[in-house]
């Protein structure tokens, strides 16, 4: 299985929506946990790398760096 490449301030779809009704996630913190804040309203979650890199679906926009 591939490894899942993802970069800070990308913007990344959940395999499960956020209970306010979007999928897409903004990644604003990496290291051996990654920190995603919810587009639609504002949340934040942080996730150790591995669970996060078994629930993200795909990277949606990547950042441009």
């Amino acid at each position: 299985m591939e490894e899942k490449q993802f970069e800070l301030n990308d913007v990344v779809e959940m395999k499960k929506p956020h209970p306010c009704g979007t999928n897409r996630w903004k990644i604003i913190r990496l290291g051996m946990d990654i920190r995603i804040k919810c587009e639609g309203c504002g949340h934040s979650v942080m996730l150790p790398r591995r669970e996060f890199a078994k629930k993200m679906k795909k990277v949606l926009t990547e950042s441009g760096e």
